[in-house]
C-alpha cells in the first residue's frame, strides 16, 4: 500500500493482486494524541463553563465562582510538579487546570450578567425621558428606522439616575433618525418597553434573542418626542467605521441603480440588508445559498485565499511568509472596517488572523489549535457569542471543511482542470454542509435539496462580485473605470440570481417544514459524526455510538409522530384578533378573522410546524348562528365561540368550552344560568378592562382564562 500523510489524516491507496491502483482511496484519520490539542481542550471546558453559566441558575454566583478559579488554579501548579514524573497520575493536573478553565468561563458569565442586572435597575413604566447613546447603523424597514443604542440616564420619580441597558429604537421614517451619526446621544420623551416573551407555541423568543445581545428594552418614539442632546464625542474606530460603511453604500447606490441587484450586491459585499426582498430571500434560502447575503466566514475565506494566491510567487523565505500574514492582516481588518465592523465579520475575520498568524509557524502550529485559539479570545469577549447561530454555524462549517474536505477531495482525481475545479466546489459544500445540516435544521426547519447545484453557480459568481465590489469601492472616483464595471457587476449579480431563481422552481427545492428539537439535532449530529468515523477509523466502538444515535433520532421522530395521534386546541394571542386552531393527525381547522400574511407567518405558522401540521382548513366566519352562537365539534367535545354582544344562550347547553370575541360578553351570569361548567376562554380581540372584569367573576366550575394576560391556550387530550 502507497501512504500519503497530510496533517493528521493518512490516505491508504490500495492496490490489487495485478498490481493497478482500486478506483477509490481508502482514508481515515490516524489515531491523534491528546498532547497536541492543548488549545482545544482549553476552549471545550471555557465553553462548558459559559454554558453552565448561561443555562443554570443553580450553580455558585460570581464571588463563589471565582473564588473557585482561584483555588483550582493555584492547586494546580503544586499538583504539576508532584506528579509530573509519574505517567499514571500526572493527569491530575491537566485536569486541575481544565477544572479551573471551566470556573473561569462560569466567573466571566455571572460577574458580566451582574453588571448588566446593575445597569437595568430601574422601572421602565416609570421612566418620563431618558438619554440612549446609539451603537449601530440605521436598519431599514418597511415603516420605520431601527437604531439600537444603550440608555446612559433615565429620568424617574427620584430625578436623574445613570443606567446601562441596551435598547431596540424604532423612529417614524419621516423624523430623519437615518442621519444621526454612531455615538449620538438623543433625549427621548416617554417610557420605553420591556422586550415581550413569546406568547403562543413555537413562537420566536425575540426577547432571548435580543437578550443574548444584551438588549432588554424597545421603544418607538413619537415624532417631536425626541431631540439630538450630543454629538458623539468618542471618534473611534467604530465611529469612522460606519462613516466608511455609509460612504460605501453610497458608492454602490451610485453605480448599479436597479434596486435588486444594488440590495444584494449591498448585502454581499457590506452585509447591509435593507433592501433586499422577500422574493430574493425566499429564491437564496430554498437554494442553500442564504449565507451569501451575510458578510461572514465564506466572503473572508475568499479574500484570504485570494490573498495567499496572489502573494504565491513571493513566498520563498520565512521572512516573507511573515510578510505575507501581516500584509494580510492589514488588508482583511481593512476589509472589516469598510463593513462597519459589524459582528459577524469581526469574528470572521478574528478567526482568519488566527490563521493567517499561524500559517508562517509551519508545522509548530495545529489548524484545530488555532480555530479554538480564536473562539477562546473571542468569547473571553463576550460569552453569550456561544449562542450566536452566526458563531455556531461559522466555526462548525469551518471545522467540518478543514476535517473532511480533503479526505473528500482525494477520493477521485478529475481528469481536467474543469472537473477538478467542480469536484473542489463540491467537496467543500458537502463538507460544510456535513457539520452544520443538523444545526441548520433545528434553526431554520429547512434543507435546500439542490445546495451542490447551486453552490456550483453561487461560489464562484459570489467570488467574483465580491472582489469586483470591492475594485469598484478603491476606483470610485474614477467615473470613466467605475460605471462600467458597475455594469459588469450588474450583469454578474442578474446572472446569479437567475440561476438561484432557476434552482428554487425545480421540484422538491426546499425540503421543509422539518421540525427537529434538541434531543434530536444533537443525535442527528452524533450520526453524522460516527458514521464519518467508523468509515475511517474501522473500529467497533463506532458502530455503538452510530446504533445509540440512530436509535435516539429514530425515537425523537416516533415521539414527533405519536404526538399527531392527540388532539390539541390552541387560542392563540394576537392581540385585537381572534384565532382558534383544532389540530390532529397533521390537519388543521383555523377558525381565525382577516390575519395579515405577516400575522401567520410569525404567530400560527410556528405552532404547525410544532404540531406537525400538513394541511390547514379555514373554517368559515360567519354571524354566529343560530342564536348568536357558532359550534364546533372536535374530538368529542363541544366548543361554542360567541362573537357578536347579540346573542342568545339555550337552557343547559352541553359544552365543553366556550371562546369569547370582540367584547362579546359583559358578565359569566348568562353563562352559569345556562352552563353547568365549561372552560371560558378570553381571546385577545377583547378589552384589558372587560378581561379583568370577567376573570373576577370565575368560578370553580366555570373558570376563566385570559389569552390577553397568560399567553395562547394549548389543550391536549
Amino acid at each position: 500500500m502507497r501512504l500519503l500523510r497530510y496533517d493528521s489524516v493518512l490516505l491508504r491507496r490500495s492496490f490489487n493482486s495485478q498490481g493497478y491502483a482500486l478506483p477509490f482511496p481508502i482514508f481515515y484519520i490516524t489515531p491523534m494524541h491528546w498532547m497536541p490539542f492543548a488549545m482545544v481542550r482549553i476552549a471545550a471546558f471555557y465553553i462548558a463553563g459559559v454554558g453552565l453559566g448561561i443555562g443554570t441558575s443553580v450553580l455558585p454566583e460570581k464571588e463563589t465562582s471565582a473564588l473557585l478559579f482561584v483555588l483550582f488554579s493555584l492547586s494546580y501548579f503544586p499538583v504539576y510538579f508532584l506528579t509530573r514524573k509519574s505517567r499514571n497520575i500526572k493527569v491530575a493536573s491537566g485536569c486541575i487546570g481544565l477544572i479551573a478553565i471551566a470556573c473561569a468561563g462560569l466567573a466571566q458569565v455571572r460577574w458580566q450578567t451582574a453588571a448588566y442586572e446593575k445597569g437595568n435597575d430601574f422601572t421602565p413604566t416609570e421612566i418620563k425621558a431618558y438619554v440612549v447613546k446609539l451603537t449601530s447603523p440605521p436598519e431599514e424597514k418597511s415603516k420605520s428606522w431601527k437604531r439600537v443604542g444603550v440608555v446612559t440616564q433615565v429620568s424617574g420619580r427620584s430625578g436623574w439616575t445613570t443606567a446601562e441597558s441596551g435598547i431596540n429604537l424604532y423612529f417614524q421614517k419621516s423624523d430623519g433618525a437615518e442621519h444621526l451619526d454612531y455615538g449620538d446621544h438623543v433625549l427621548i420623551v416617554g417610557a420605553p418597553q420591556e422586550i415581550e416573551p413569546p406568547y403562543n407555541p413555537g413562537e420566536f423568543d425575540f426577547k432571548k434573542h435580543n437578550a443574548n445581545k444584551h438588549i432588554f428594552l424597545q421603544h418607538r418614539p413619537d415624532s417631536g418626542k425626541w431631540t439630538l442632546a450630543a454629538k458623539s464625542s468618542e471618534r473611534g474606530f467604530l465611529f469612522y467605521a460606519q462613516r466608511m460603511r455609509k460612504l460605501c453604500v453610497g458608492v454602490f447606490k451610485r453605480y448599479i441603480p436597479d434596486g435588486q441587484e444594488q440590495g444584494i450586491l449591498m448585502a454581499l459585499v457590506l452585509g447591509v440588508t435593507d433592501g433586499l426582498d422577500s422574493e430574493v430571500l425566499s429564491a437564496y434560502a430554498a437554494s442553500g445559498a442564504m449565507h451569501v447575503l451575510a458578510v461572514s466566514g465564506m466572503h473572508v475565506s475568499i479574500l484570504y485565499g485570494i490573498l495567499l494566491f496572489a502573494f504565491k510567487p513571493i513566498r520563498k523565505s520565512p521572512a516573507s511568509e511573515w510578510s505575507i500574514a501581516v500584509i494580510c492582516l492589514l488588508l482583511l481588518w481593512m476589509y472589516a472596517f469598510i463593513t462597519g465592523l459589524s459582528p459577524s465579520v469581526l469574528r470572521a475575520v478574528t478567526m482568519f488572523s488566527f490563521v493567517a498568524v499561524a500559517r508562517p509557524l509551519g508545522r509548530n502550529t495545529n489548524i484545530y489549535n488555532t480555530l479554538a485559539a480564536s473562539a477562546f479570545i473571542l468569547l473571553l469577549y463576550d460569552p453569550w457569542l456561544i449562542l450566536s447561530v452566526g458563531f455556531q454555524l461559522s466555526y462548525l462549517a469551518v471545522w467540518g471543511i478543514v476535517y473532511l474536505q480533503r479526505p473528500l477531495n482525494n477520493l477521485w482525481a478529475a481528469p481536467n482542470a474543469v472537473l477538478h475545479w467542480a469536484w473542489q466546489i463540491t467537496t467543500v459544500s458537502i463538507a460544510a454542509q456535513w457539520a452544520t445540516v443538523a444545526i441548520s435544521i433545528y434553526y431554520f426547519h429547512q434543507f435546500p435539496t439542490y445546495f451542490l447545484l447551486a453552490n456550483l453557480v453561487v461560489i464562484p459568481a459570489s467570488t467574483v462580485v465580491l472582489v469586483g465590489g470591492i475594485v469598484l469601492l478603491v476606483i470610485s472616483p474614477v467615473t470613466a473605470i467605475a460605471a462600467p464595471l458597475g455594469t459588469i457587476l450588474q450583469w454578474c449579480t442578474q446572472y446569479m440570481d437567475e440561476a438561484l431563481f432557476l434552482t428554487e422552481r425545480l421540484p422538491g427545492s426546499l425540503w421543509q417544514p422539518i421540525y427537529l428539537d434538541g434531543v434530536g439535532a444533537v443525535a442527528l449530529f452524533l450520526l453524522l459524526l460516527s458514521l464519518v468515523l467508523l468509515f475511517q477509523y474501522r473500529r467497533f466502538g463506532f458502530v455503538i455510538t452510530t446504533v445509540l444515535a440512530a436509535v435516539t433520532l429514530s425515537a425523537t421522530t416516533w415521539w414527533q409522530w405519536h404526538q399527531q395521534s392527540h388532539h390539541t386546541w390552541i387560542v392563540y394571542r394576537i392581540p385585537g384578533h381572534h384565532a382558534s386552531d383544532w389540530i390532529s393527525g397533521g390537519q388543521s381547522w383555523l377558525h381565525a378573522d382577516s390575519l395579515d400574511a405577516t400575522r401567520i407567518r410569525f404567530t400560527i405558522d410556528p405552532a404547525h410546524l410544532q404540531e406537525q401540521v400538513k394541511s390547514v382548513k379555514r373554517l368559515p366566519l360567519e354571524e354566529p348562528k343560530p342564536h348568536g352562537l357558532q359550534f364546533i365539534s372536535f374530538g368529542g367535545k363541544v366548543f361554542v365561540w360567541i362573537g357578536s354582544p347579540d346573542y342568545q344562550l339555550p337552557a343547559r347547553l352541553p359544552v365543553d368550552a366556550v371562546i369569547v370575541s370582540n367584547n362579546a360578553l359583559n358578565s359569566l351570569a348568562p353563562l352559569k344560568q345556562c352552563i353547568d361548567s365549561a372552560l371560558v376562554v378570553l381571546d385577545a380581540s377583547n378589552y384589558k378592562s372587560r378581561v379583568a372584569r370577567l376573570a373576577k367573576q370565575a368560578t370553580a366550575r366555570m373558570p376563566v382564562y385570559a389569552v390577553r394576560d397568560r399567553g395562547a391556550l394549548v389543550l391536549r387530550w
